[in-house]
């Protein structure tokens, strides 16, 4: 009977370890689990209405910006992740208005920013 338990472990342990590579080679994209949530075109619509003022917020208009980056340059920047833009867009800045942004339209405004690499 004890044999018969650790043989059930030991299956149970490889199966884990089986489902972990999997999701692990799924994500394996460039993306995390992090880079997918969000609307990009719900980010878009959000963009063109806050922030062009200051900022280009597409490719095709792309250094025509005012006084700050353009999105697509942002979305270049090795740095840029899902992470690092919501910290950065949740944090008070000198530098920019603060906006309170809710957590759905900050997922879609990352995954707009996001969509725009490599344009």
């Amino acid at each position: 009977m004890l044999r018969s338990r650790w043989i059930r472990l030991g299956l149970l342990a490889v199966l884990v370890v089986v489902a972990v590579i999997a999701v692990r080679l799924h994500l394996a994209g460039g993306q995390t689990a992090d880079d997918r949530r969000g609307n990009a075109a719900s980010g878009r619509y959000l963009v063109e209405a806050w922030c062009t003022e200051c900022h280009s917020v597409e490719a095709a208009t792309a250094k025509t910006g005012t006084i700050a980056p353009d999105f697509t340059a942002i979305a270049q920047r090795p740095s840029t992740t899902a992470v690092a833009l919501r910290v950065f867009l949740g944090s008070p800045s000198k530098l920019m208005p603060h906006f309170i942004i809710g957590r759905s339209d900050t997922d879609d405004i990352i995954a707009y920013i996001l969509s725009l690499r490599g344009k």
